[in-house]
């Protein structure tokens, strides 16, 4: 599914199945040494699909250690993001000298829990979701996995906290039916964009969206 959303170079791989045999990396037990299971899993998981994606990618399958505010730290000249909910874990990874940075994000396909859309929308996205016909789609949720998905791509580049309210998104339906859908997103940064990487600011993000069996995947490839 995540193919789907992604440009071409960039390497992804997901796991819906839990293999029942599927262990942490002996680098990586520490990180989670204390956690519950349901962490553990999640953890496991997602890194466990990173190092598939770096196999894709011709580097060898090493520890995904982690740094600030949990940002996973890929080998050097690596990017990538990583997403797991229940049912599913995935990473999307690439090479540095092709895109800046990636971000992805999956969510289950159903309305955010009351009170949740206020603390993580503008009201110019609130309006649009207003008027917006949803044909069965959960269009908040697609907003929440947006923003996140903007997080993962803004985090890396910056070292710095990207609010709710710090990012507009805007939505572009390609497709639409019962239950699934699909089209393009794109995000104005509203706080200053300085990077870490020697490169241009970022003033916008431009992504994908897919909605189908029961998940929501939003994905940036930002070169």
């Amino acid at each position: 599914m995540l193919d789907n959303i992604l440009p071409s170079g960039v390497a992804a791989a997901e796991l819906r199945a839990y293999p029942a045999d599927l262990k942490a990396h002996p680098a990586e037990e520490h990180l989670i040494a204390k956690a519950v299971e349901k962490r553990r899993r999640d953890f496991i998981g997602a890194r466990h699909c990173a190092r598939l994606a770096l196999e894709q990618l011709g580097e060898p399958p090493v520890a995904i250690g982690k740094g600030e505010r949990g940002m996973p730290l890929f080998p050097r000249g690596v990017v990538g993001s990583l997403t797991h909910c229940d049912g599913y874990r995935a990473a999307a990874l690439t090479h540095a000298l092709r895109f800046r940075s990636v971000g992805i994000d999956a969510e289950p396909h159903g309305e955010l829990p009351e009170g949740v859309l206020d603390s993580v929308s503008l009201p110019a996205e609130r309006d649009w979701l207003a008027s917006a016909p949803a044909d069965g789609l959960h269009l908040d949720r697609l907003l929440f996995c947006a923003k996140e998905a903007t997080y993962k791509a803004w985090f890396p580049l910056t070292q710095r906290w990207l609010g709710f309210e710090d990012a507009h998104i805007t939505f572009e339906i390609d497709s639409r039916t019962a239950d699934s859908g699909s089209g393009t997103f794109h995000t104005q940064l509203l706080v200053p964009g300085m990077t870490n990487d020697g490169g241009t600011p970022l003033i916008t993000f431009d992504g994908r969206w897919l909605i189908a069996d029961g998940l929501i995947l939003t994905a940036i490839a930002h070169g």
